[in-house]
């Protein structure tokens, strides 16, 4: 048993044992002098607090529990590795002076408060030359700090003087059955006011038995409050009732507390009183209108372009009005960086600027001959006698109607990839630049993996890359499969199995009348492809009807394969080879482009070989499949493309064998 004096003054005072933090007198020293103190306050604690805000079971206080010896507070949200108050039953975890901090705040033991000071409202700068107001809000109201004193320990509580008092247990008309008790939010349960998710840390009013939750600042709302609201013409007035009903500013459900506009009888969630009027938004090339209904004729689809199910449109949605797209409210606002307030609706909306400029047009308004500004001669529109066979320059798939090409040289763009704007907002990039329309630059794919040199949106705040065909299979809404009757949707958040090459993954394109998935490397797949085992085109092929198994192999690699795994075929030679087989390691790679190289004085051109394969200059080996030759004739340089290029051009696979 240890022996404790009481010190009165700081000389050699460290560390409080039991807390952790700095020991001030006073405070209890060892008798022995070992290095053991402990506050006044953390020794005269008790090892069993019957704490008021959670009344289910005690906090016992132990050493820090876990292996690692550390613990995060779930009152301010910090981490310790001294001693704990622990409820093991429910793991909730408070620091010594966060659980009796509370413990006083909960019991009014103002007097006990005494050792915490009082703050002033207002705050130095790092400078000290000027004072800025405190900010943040008091846990009891919710209101700022500034221009009234509060309590603010060193663990970042804040709380108002005069929110001391605060009640402990009140009755509410939302809830009839049993009264609300100040409690810790341990199972962070919604508001049944706002709607909206608490956060763990901290207090709510709750009845454990009903598992219901309301915030402190809700739960003191006069029943006849009265909100003004930016986003419609007339006030809305405090609805208190236990009848569920749908809101009409976001379509989702509601119980207990609604306000209601009764000139135009509209019953919405207290925070759809502030959703904004107009949003920009990264998952829409045009500003996006909230408004309350719609007329049913005004839309030909009624899905969300976010998550693909269908919009009520006899409640609250946001839509574009020039494409006649909508979104429900929950999918457009859910990520706050997605999208931005248009504070001035006045404001004339800048035009999406075109890649093109129309030349010529047929009586249809279809324009037949245009200039890409990617592009220094003029393009007509298909068909070509021959166009079939070669690949768009944009997005390097095989080129189909409708589509543009060159009269002066081998240049061929989709239809959709030369429609596509010089700038453009995509969902899935985190940065909130804009992304600029390049071509002829090796890059990495950030969506797909895939190398290419073809065209491709760059970031203008990081300079990540993302190639046409991700752009355009990942545009918001259903998108063709030439090997599905139905339209695809893109989902970010769905396990499944691709049907194309038996892959599970979390992100996939779904058809939602049958269970058909792909995931984005099989969807932008080449329909048509050629390769030296056969004269005549391959043809993407989904299923391997033929019985005898032993057919059922590659007819390059010589391996077998999964007849259930889509493959190319040549229907009229009976060939069938694995899609990686016939595609390559880079199949999205312009050949006879240039690409600078520093280490040779020519400039060098993508090619690939197929049957004379000459002797990398670097590393002695055979240039199989791609390779940078030298553009001189006379000059017989020749490398492996991966023997010169960085290794972010590598393919995964090519990085993988190495």
């Amino acid at each position: 048993m240890f022996v404790l004096h009481l010190m009165d003054n700081q000389r050699g005072v460290t560390d409080c044992s039991r807390c952790g933090e700095k020991a001030s007198a006073p405070c209890f020293c060892c008798a022995e002098h070992c290095g053991f103190y402990l506050h006044k306050v953390c020794a005269e604690a008790p090892l069993e607090l019957n704490h008021p805000f959670h009344l289910n079971h005690p906090l016992l206080m132990q050493n820090a529990p876990y292996s690692s010896g550390m613990y995060v507070c779930n009152f301010c949200n910090k981490s310790g590795h001294k001693s704990v108050y622990r409820c093991s039953s429910c793991e909730l975890d408070f620091h010594i002076k966060c659980a009796l901090f509370t413990f006083n705040i909960a019991e009014n033991n103002l007097k006990e408060l005494e050792h915490v000071a009082l703050q002033h409202s207002l705050i130095p700068t790092e400078n000290g030359d000027e004072k800025l107001k405190d900010v943040s809000k008091c846990f009891g109201c919710r209101e700022p700090l500034a221009n009234c004193t509060h309590f603010s320990p060193c663990r970042g509580f804040n709380l108002h003087e005069k929110c001391t008092e605060i009640p402990f247990k009140l009755n509410h008309l939302c809830h009839r059955k049993h009264p609300l008790v100040l409690q810790f939010n341990s199972e962070r349960l919604s508001c049944k006011i706002c709607c909206q998710v608490t956060m763990r840390r901290g207090f709510v009013y709750g009845c454990s038995p009903c598992k219901f939750v309301v915030h402190i600042e809700c739960a003191s709302q006069s029943p006849l409050q009265v909100i003004k609201s930016t986003n419609h013409e007339h006030p809305f007035t405090l609805l208190v009732s236990q009848v569920p009903f749908t809101c009409d500013g976001c379509g989702t459900g509601g119980n207990h507390v609604a306000y209601r506009c009764g000139t135009c009888n509209i019953i919405i969630h207290k925070n759809c009183i502030s959703l904004p009027r107009i949003i920009k938004s990264k998952w829409h090339d045009h500003r996006l209108l909230h408004t309350y209904f719609h007329y049913i004729e005004d839309f030909r689809v009624l899905n969300c372009l976010i998550c693909h199910d269908e919009v009520n449109t006899e409640h609250g949605s946001y839509y574009c009005s020039k494409c006649n797209g909508i979104f429900h409210v929950k999918c457009v606002m859910k990520d706050k960086d997605s999208y931005e307030i248009v504070e001035n609706e006045d404001e004339i909306e800048m035009p999406i600027e075109s890649s093109i400029i129309v030349i010529e047009s047929n009586d249809a308004g279809e324009a037949t001959k245009i200039n890409h500004f990617k592009h220094m001669h003029n393009l007509m529109l298909g068909p070509f006698v021959g166009g079939y066979e070669n690949s768009c320059d944009g997005c390097m798939l095989p080129i189909s109607d409708p589509f543009y090409y060159c009269s002066e040289c081998a240049f061929f763009l989709h239809k959709a990839c030369a429609e596509l704007p010089k700038m453009k907002n995509v969902w899935y990039h985190d940065c909130k630049e804009p992304l600029a329309l390049i071509s002829d630059k090796a890059f990495e794919c950030r969506r797909c993996w895939g190398i290419s040199n073809a065209f491709a949106y760059e970031c203008c705040g990081c300079e990540e890359k993302i190639c046409l065909r991700c752009v355009i299979a990942l545009t918001p809404g259903a998108r063709t499969c030439l090997k599905h009757e139905h339209p695809l949707f893109y989902y970010p958040k769905h396990n499944g199995k691709c049907n194309a090459c038996g892959t599970t993954t979390q992100a996939t394109f779904c058809c939602k009348d049958c269970n058909f998935v792909l995931h984005l490397g099989c969807f932008s797949l080449p329909i048509t492809a050629r390769h030296k085992c056969d004269e005549h085109l391959l043809s993407l092929t989904d299923y391997d009807d033929n019985s005898y198994s032993e057919h059922h192999h590659c007819d390059i690699c010589e391996e077998s394969r999964d007849p259930n795994h889509w493959f190319y075929n040549c229907s009229t030679c009976d060939t069938s080879a694995h899609v990686y087989c016939v595609l390559g390691e880079y199949p999205f790679l312009k050949l006879r482009s240039f690409y600078e190289e520093k280490d040779h004085p020519h400039p060098l051109t993508i090619v690939k070989k197929k049957y004379y394969y000459p002797d990398c200059e670097k590393c002695g080996k055979p240039c199989v499949d791609v390779a940078l030759e030298c553009s001189k004739s006379e000059c017989k340089y020749i490398v492996h493309w991966n023997c010169v290029t960085p290794v972010h051009l590598w393919s995964f696979w090519a990085w993988y064998r190495r």
